[in-house]
């Protein structure tokens, strides 16, 4: 099988570069670790008899990812909702309106949002070698410490520009692979993206955190980790799959992290079958995904309103809503609905909330009005187009803890939106009204 022709599919004002191979019943798309280059990819024997493998039997579609390989260089770090973004615009230019997601390394929390928030795309998930959170925390005792991130990324980005040094961290990925494989993996590196590049791209890595995606995901899962994996503990594949409902769960007798050519066959053989016997099932209608709701009230509405008069005060209010919904419109949010001076919306992306919020924020003070708002991202049941749930409770409480002016998110929201350049104040924690468990609360400084 020659390298397929690459391909180019536009995401918003990107241009994503990918391929596809294979002309099987069913569709693949492979989401790639932090750096890819799919031209380059094809002088890796093992990712290449990965993607040849899997196309024996499937349609697979291979991309970089934004800021990466052949795609379009971004000025700022991509989050995951904009790299989400590319997986769809991706599958829409291929002509796939439904698709298993193959994700390796840091391509498993971006393939365990683009799931859950587009449960009807999706038919299966095969998550290798990836994590929920990169970072140790009090319930997540085997991430990374900050001294111990600190000095690796340092590594890192020492071992680009020291030579021969790269080379020797790539063969620390999979000590079993000969020596033109790791040069061909070194490649793959120094072309799918620059020193500094694969800084930013850690440094939002680090930041990542989507245990609270895991328990909305309702896509047959199945989750392979090597034993012995060098570079992502044994125990971050184990947590996915204990916390991903009905996950099965393949823990493979090896010591690599990068696939070789050698191990390829022994990923095939759990994956095939799995990604098969997903695509033979029927599409069922999805009652639950992912969502970032929004809620908005005006500060003071009835002293504005008994100052005005009712004539003065209708005509300011359906300016209001005008502008409200402009910006709905702009960052894609959808209204569900609005009840007096007050807006319920969801977004399919927590920083597109954010964004939406703060631009509402400003439009409406034009107007001399002053609004609180409140988001929450998290599981919503899905009925007659509307969302409901305790996710959407949380949203309301959240806003009515909102000061003037104040655009106030759950931490869940904050998790999500690592890398996007949104700055937040913590607010401390709070008991919400109805809802189990405290909160802790962040009020968004910039954007």
């Amino acid at each position: 099988m020659t390298m397929p022709e690459t391909r180019y599919a536009r995401s918003g004002d990107v241009v994503i570069a990918y391929q596809v191979l294979g002309e099987g019943p069913f569709d693949v798309v492979f989401i790639p670790g932090s750096i890819s280059h799919v031209e380059v990819y094809w002088g890796a024997a093992g990712v290449a008899a990965l993607l040849r493998g899997v196309a024996a039997h499937a349609r697979v579609l291979v991309f970089d990812k934004r800021g990466t390989g052949m795609s379009d260089r971004v000025a700022q770090v991509p989050t995951l909702e904009e790299r989400s973004d590319d997986i769809r615009a991706v599958m829409d230019a291929a002509g796939s309106e439904r698709a298993a997601l193959f994700g390796a390394s840091e391509g498993v929390p971006m393939s365990v949002v683009f799931a859950a928030s587009h449960p009807e795309r999706v038919s299966a998930l095969a998550l290798y070698g990836g994590m929920a959170r990169t970072m140790w925390a009090p319930d997540y005792l085997f991430g990374y410490t900050e001294r111990e991130w600190r000095r690796g990324s340092g590594e890192s980005i020492e071992d680009f520009v020291t030579p021969g040094a790269l080379e020797a961290a790539v063969r620390s990925g999979f000590p079993s692979a000969e020596e033109e494989e790791v040069r061909a993996w070194a490649r793959v590196f120094r072309y799918g993206g620059s020193p500094g590049t694969f800084e930013a791209l850690d440094r939002m890595n680090a930041e990542i955190d989507v245990r609270h995606v895991l328990g909305v995901i309702r896509t047959p899962t199945l989750v392979l980790h090597q034993h012995a994996d060098p570079w992502v503990r044994v125990e971050h594949g184990r947590y996915l799959a204990q916390h991903i409902p009905g996950a099965a769960y393949v823990e493979l007798d090896g010591k690599e992290h990068i696939p070789t050519a050698a191990f390829a066959p022994q990923l095939l053989a759990h994956m095939i079958p799995f990604l098969q016997d997903a695509a033979g099932r029927e599409a069922p209608e999805p009652d639950k995904v992912l969502a970032t709701v929004l809620f908005s009230d005006i500060v003071g509405s009835t002293a504005v309103a008994a100052e005005l008069g009712d004539i003065r005060w209708r005509e300011l209010l359906a300016e209001h809503h005008v502008r409200v919904r402009r910006q709905l419109t702009r960052f894609r949010g959808v209204e569900i609905d609005t009840a007096g001076d007050g807006f319920f919306a969801r977004f399919d992306g927590p920083a597109r909330g954010i964004r939406c919020a703060l631009a509402v924020r400003e439009a409406v003070r034009e107007l001399g009005l002053e609004v609180r708002i409140g988001l929450h991202a998290g599981e919503c049941e899905v009925l007659d187009g509307k969302v409901a749930g305790i996710a959407v409770s949380i949203g309301a409480r959240v806003s009515a803890l909102a000061a003037a002016g104040e655009v106030l998110v759950s931490q869940t929201v904050r998790d999500l939106v690592a890398g996007s350049g949104i700055a937040f104040e913590d607010r401390g924690t709070y008991e919400l009204k109805g809802v189990p468990e405290e909160w802790r609360l962040y009020s968004v400084a910039s954007a």
